[in-house]
């Protein structure tokens, strides 16, 4: 399979540097390239990506408020939002906006290579251990603008109870970072069973991947092993 890539950043430097890295894939076809967030729909429109690297901090319209925008979008394709910060609230933004993951500007070329490859096929790019730290270090880092923490805790809860109680048993172990092989081992089900259910939760809850449903275990307080809700 060739993926189709649309990279987004202000800086030409950036913009030329992710083209060597990438173009040099033979599965990666570079498609286009925008300077700014509001180039993103038609760009998107016209050259049908499969993937967009996308820069978060553009001067018009920033990567944060495309992402919104692009991943609300019938077909829209997958997001991975380009940082300068490794825990970063606007990080935490993306993601729940609808971003596969994030990868640093300074992350080796070969693993940028292998981050877009693995959201070309679904996979989220974060590890559980980079993922655990990123919702830490939000958590302890109040957001004026959210609502307060048991208000998203409750509301998490709420929708969390909307599950069966098989598919609640998934998510909370998706929350918790494992992957479809761990959780099919701990709950004694087969990994297309796991697969399924995935499916399943993000369809009934209309979250957009893995990452958003352990950001809702996080938000229930549910992440940490403690499954009382």
């Amino acid at each position: 399979m060739t993926i189709r890539l649309l990279i987004v950043d202000d800086d030409p430097l950036v913009r030329a540097g992710l083209s060597f890295m990438l173009g040099g894939a033979e599965d990666i076809q570079i498609v286009g390239e925008g300077t700014d967030g509001r180039e993103v729909p038609e760009l998107v429109d016209r050259l049908v990506p499969d993937v967009v690297l996308m820069d978060i901090r553009m001067p018009h319209v920033d990567g944060l408020t495309a992402t919104e925008r692009l991943r609300a979008l019938p077909g829209a394709p997958e997001v991975v939002v380009l940082t300068t910060f490794h825990a970063d609230e606007q990080v935490l933004r993306a993601l729940r906006a609808g971003a596969a993951g994030f990868v640093l500007k300074d992350t080796p070329p070969a693993e940028i290579v292998a981050a877009v490859r693995r959201v070309a096929v679904g996979d989220p790019v974060l590890s559980p251990a980079v993922t655990r730290q990123l919702m830490t270090h939000v958590a302890d880092r109040p957001d004026r603008e959210e609502s307060p923490e048991q208000a998203r805790r409750t509301v998490a809860a709420g929708r969390l109870a909307e599950l069966a109680e098989r598919e609640r048993e998934v998510a909370l172990a998706v929350g918790r970072g494992g992957s479809n092989a761990e959780i099919a081992a701990a709950l004694y089900m087969s990994v297309p069973t796991v697969k399924t259910h995935v499916s399943r939760i993000l369809a009934k809850l209309g979250l957009n991947n893995r990452v958003q449903i352990a950001l809702l275990v996080h938000d229930a307080g549910l992440s940490e092993g403690d499954d009382h809700v």
